[in-house]
């Protein structure tokens, strides 16, 4: 997908999901192939500003539709992120088990909410409803997760 067709996505869905005019949000491209990441976001929450980073040199993910709404609903979720984040800092020492396991279980969940809300909203508004199924092809076969377990008496 061209760059002129991934603008006008991202300007679609700065739209439909309400975040303009309230902040003001940019798109940029990675171009760098050893970058890891399909899509990420920096953000000044104090002055309401971010930046949308979209790997186009070698992304993970087939649909960069998907990948759009998904770093833009971070952005929703972002405030709930904070105070989140704020509650584990202030209740659990600073590199503790429990401080790990907490961040562990938040971001796990953090992120299986901001993908799930990205497909309900791909579904009903996307060009492109596809789901990306990238991530799946590093993961391991249920055959072999299982075989790692015969072996448990």
């Amino acid at each position: 997908m061209d760059k002129d067709a991934l603008n006008a996505l991202f300007q679609k869905y700065i739209r439909k999901l309400r975040i303009t005019p309230a902040w003001d949000v940019r798109l940029d491209f990675v171009d760098d192939p050893s970058w890891p990441k399909t899509g990420d976001f920096k953000i000044d929450c104090d002055d309401r500003k971010a930046v949308l980073l979209l790997n186009t040199a070698s992304p993970k993910q087939e649909n960069p539709e998907e990948v759009i709404v998904h770093e833009l609903m971070h952005i929703k979720m972002y405030p709930l992120d904070q105070v989140t984040e704020s509650l584990i800092v202030n209740c659990f020492e600073e590199g503790s088990a429990a401080s790990r396991f907490a961040y562990q279980q938040f971001f796990t969940a953090l992120e299986q909410t901001v993908e799930e809300l990205a497909k309900c909203f791909l579904l009903e508004f996307g060009d492109n409803q596809e789901l990306s199924y990238g991530r799946c092809k590093g993961m391991k076969s249920f055959n072999d997760l299982y075989e790692g377990l015969k072996n448990i008496p």
